[in-house]
């Protein structure tokens, strides 16, 4: 980010990759709310494993280019990781490509798993990236890949996603609570929740303010696992009691980092303060119910 960032007007045309996803679409309900012309392109369209295909989706009289679209299978990406890497990486590197011969922005999402995970305190943008898993790996590839192409770009790392649809933590909680007395959730890895449609938001902001480069883009605060199914069951009022556990309770393929924490001063310093996670969960909790 420069130290005076050029505003951007609303964009004229813009493309969701992934507009079926929780994000794009997100995305889809917010830029019809803004009235801007866009498409919503996913599966058989464009394919992430056929990256040479991502370039003819993108229209010359596109400015934004948001890629929602993503490998998202932690676990298999343990076992696949050529083609989460193809996915996550290469795909990145050829919508960069594009992006940069039509000048338009490519508004691309990462991730916290990144990191390590052995920070004590949130990671700022500039953290020294260690990714403990072969998803992190992949995404990590696109973000060189990213900020090695020139294009005019934002790199947003975000975490912890749910929305009111799609296969999320929130939704599957809401559903185990409605029919059991007891749930045992990890309580030893701390992140930040973040709902689909603050994060739009969120990335909107930032991209009109003029921002550039990499940002971190989550709600604010932070919670484990299990305090975040804790508050989940709290709003629905469920009589299921949120039992702690560790990661150990639950082996799984690919290894979690303990503490992900993305930090937001920069963020916030160029759009303000972000909402609680606690605020935007009760939100999506609403619309559950009804």
């Amino acid at each position: 980010m420069t130290d005076n960032p050029i505003q951007r007007a609303m964009p004229r045309q813009a493309v969701i990759l992934g507009g079926t996803g929780m994000v794009g679409r997100a995305w889809h309900g917010l830029l019809t709310a803004h009235r801007v012309p866009h498409r919503v392109l996913s599966r058989p369209e464009i394919d992430l494993l056929e990256p040479a295909s991502l370039a003819s989706a993108i229209d010359e009289r596109d400015e934004l280019i948001i890629n929602a679209a993503a490998w998202t299978d932690v676990d298999g990406a343990e076992s696949a990781e050529s083609d989460a890497t193809r996915a996550n990486g290469e795909a990145v590197g050829v919508l960069a490509d594009r992006a940069a011969r039509t000048g338009a922005t490519l508004l691309h999402y990462s991730t916290d798993y990144v990191f390590s995970g052995h920070a004590e305190s949130p990671y700022p943008v500039d953290a020294p990236i260690h990714p403990v898993n072969a998803y992190g790996r992949s995404k990590a590839v696109g973000e060189r890949l990213l900020i090695a192409s020139g294009c005019d770009h934002l790199l947003l790392r975000t975490s912890w996603v749910y929305a009111p649809w799609g296969r999320n933590f929130v939704r599957t909680i809401a559903s185990l609570s409605a029919d059991r007395d007891e749930l045992r959730v990890v309580d030893d890895q701390r992140g930040r929740p973040t709902s689909a449609e603050s994060l739009a938001v969120t990335s909107l902001a930032i991209y009109l303010a003029g921002g550039r480069g990499v940002f971190h883009a989550t709600d604010a605060g932070e919670c484990t696992w299990h305090e975040f199914a804790t508050e989940i069951v709290t709003l629905l009022r469920r009589r299921c009691r949120v039992l702690p556990c560790s990661s150990d309770a639950f082996p799984r393929p690919a290894m979690r980092p303990a503490y992900s924490v993305l930090d937001l001063s920069l963020t916030e310093q160029l759009i303000g303060p972000r909402t609680h996670w606690r605020v935007s969960l009760a939100r999506v909790i609403e619309r559950l119910g009804a």
